[in-house]
């Protein structure tokens, strides 16, 4: 790999900005910034790769070695990325979800068409076997949209699995570890968990979303390598079916709270002409054509690198 400047560490910095505002909210996945910006395969390499064998520098002393090889530059410039924008955005996140949902809505959607334009583009070679793995992946992610949330859960063990599962649904373009979190029923858990500073479920979540990382990203990243085409056509499909999800024109049927958050359990969605209010078609358009420009500037400064 070509070494990289201070320039393009703040280019990932800020691609992880990216990531983390996408993964703030419910139904959008910080995995399809990834996809699209030219750093998806190396976030998931770069995952794989840690093992034990991995921190035997560290061990001896060897401090450059190590860095070097966990890609450390990488990891700090995309990590901090990720954080600070995910805490900051949370805010701003919950702000639009509450008062502007359309608006938001309209933005992701317009993100997520382009991105689908952009995962075609990676299938060099389009038959009978590929769109099947598509139309897979497009039942899939309808499914998974579709889900009744669970019950919230307070078991430990369940919380380390469900902390497992969203993982690694924030690294697959497509589909939302939060969005996730809240079919499981264990959202409300880790937002109380983080209010009150539960240092035992903060743990029990960390060590969940920390095991199932790393055991996801080897399979992965064995697929990108071994089945690479039905792999990005099962993708695709992922990030299609996540459209049901994000359309901004919904018919709210059942909301459940968990302290000072609402969460919306049941919709539906409706034509625009059919949505109760106001439905801001145009600004919605507006911001709809900026999320799919971003999409071509994301790809250009990837290609670009």
């Amino acid at each position: 790999m070509k070494a990289r400047r201070l320039s393009d560490y703040v280019l990932v910095a800020l691609k992880g900005m990216a990531m983390g505002a996408a993964d703030a909210v419910p139904g959008v996945s910080g995995g399809t910034i990834a996809l699209v910006s030219g750093i998806y395969q190396e976030l998931v390499e770069t995952i794989s790769n840690i093992s034990l064998k991995l921190f035997e520098p560290l061990f001896r002393g060897r401090l450059a070695e190590f860095w070097k090889a966990a890609n450390g530059n990488f990891v700090l410039a995309l990590g901090a990325g990720i954080l600070i924008s995910y805490v900051s955005f949370m805010k701003m996140a919950k702000y639009l979800l509450e008062y502007h949902p359309i608006l938001i809505w309209s933005f992701f959607l317009g993100l997520i068409v382009a991105s689908i334009w952009y995962m075609g583009k990676q299938i060099p070679n389009w038959n009978l076997s590929t769109l099947l793995f598509l139309i897979a992946g497009i039942g899939l992610g309808y499914f998974l949209t579709t889900l009744p949330s669970a019950e919230v859960n307070d078991n430990l063990f369940y919380f380390f699995i469900c902390a497992a599962v969203a993982i690694c649904a924030m690294i697959l373009p497509g589909i939302s570890g939060t969005f996730i979190l809240i079919l499981l029923g264990a959202y409300s858990t880790l937002s109380t968990a983080i209010a009150e500073l539960d240092i035992k479920k903060l743990l029990v979540f960390v060590s969940g979303a920390v095991i199932g990382l790393l055991s996801f990203s080897k399979v992965l990243k064995w697929l990108l390598h071994k089945y690479h085409t039905q792999t990005f056509a099962v993708l695709t499909g992922l990030i299609i079916g996540s459209i049901n999800q994000v359309w901004p024109w919904k018919k709210v049927l059942e909301t459940r709270t968990y302290g000072d958050k609402t969460v919306v359990v049941s919709d539906v969605n409706v034509w625009p002409s059919a949505f109760e209010g106001d439905n801001q078609l145009l600004p919605a358009i507006i911001l709809a054509v900026v999320g799919f420009s971003l999409i071509f500037i994301l790809e250009r400064a990837a290609s670009k690198k």
